[in-house]
This record gives C-alpha cells, structure tokens and sequence, in this order.
C-alpha cells in the first residue's frame, strides 16, 4: 500500500492548490452572492482537510486502484471524472432539494468543476504512480 501513497499525496495537493484558485479568484463572488448568507468568515482547515483526505481516498479506491496497471491515464481520468461528478451531484442536489434559494446555476458549476478537479487531480496521481512504479 505504500507504493500508493506519492500517488495520494499528489493528488491532495494538486486538489488542493487548483481549489485554492478556484475558490479565491474565480468562484469567491458566484458563491458569494449566490449563498453569501450561510459562508462563515474564513474556512475552517480542519474540516477542510479531512474532506481532502477522504475524497482522495475515494479516488484512490474508485480510480487509480482499478487502473494501476494500465499504462495510460485515460481510464483513470474517466473513472475519476464519474466519481467527481456523483459526489458533487449529490451534494448539489440535496442542496436544491432541501434548502431554499439554492442556486441551480451555482449547482451546475460546481458539478462541472467537481467533475473536471477530480479527473485532472487522479489522472497527475496516476502519472506520479506510474514514474514511481517504473510503468511506462
């Protein structure tokens, strides 16, 4: 399993940095003035970094894994592109179904970036795996 874990660190990290971006320069006001009223101040790490951890777990589990022993990157982009894209719906959509004035377009822009942060973010998990695995 340890030959795993430069693959999971990786991915944490690159998740982490792309969101970073995402949440500080590109989606601050869409969330701000589509659900401003429930942010808190400043995010809390902890929290945040436990929600890293166990969605990389999840990528690792249901992307790379699969696929270690393909040499291409295409499967596990896909395969990671599908689990991103049915935890963000699900968290989306239960934001539509339960609370009020939920934004169906905030929604649809999370779901696209959730799908695309999560196949970029497996598929460099798997390059780094492949070059520490010598699989080319």
């Amino acid at each position: 399993m340890l030959r795993f874990l430069p693959a999971y660190l990786a991915i944490i990290v690159l998740m982490f940095v792309l969101d970073i971006v995402w949440l500080s320069m590109i989606a601050q006001p869409l969330y701000q003035q589509g659900i401003g009223h429930l942010m808190a101040a400043k995010p809390n790490l902890v929290f945040a970094g436990l929600f890293y951890m166990v969605y990389v777990f999840g990528l690792m589990w249901f992307a790379l894994m699969p696929n270690r022993h393909h040499r291409g990157l295409k499967n596990t982009f896909a395969a990671a592109a599908i689990f991103g894209f049915c935890v963000y719906a699900s968290y989306d959509l239960t934001n539509l179904a339960l609370l009020k004035d939920w934004p169906l377009s905030l929604s649809i822009i999370d779901i696209t970036w959730g799908t695309m942060l999560s196949g970029v973010s497996a598929a460099f998990g798997k390059w780094v795996f492949n070059r520490m695995n010598r699989i080319y």
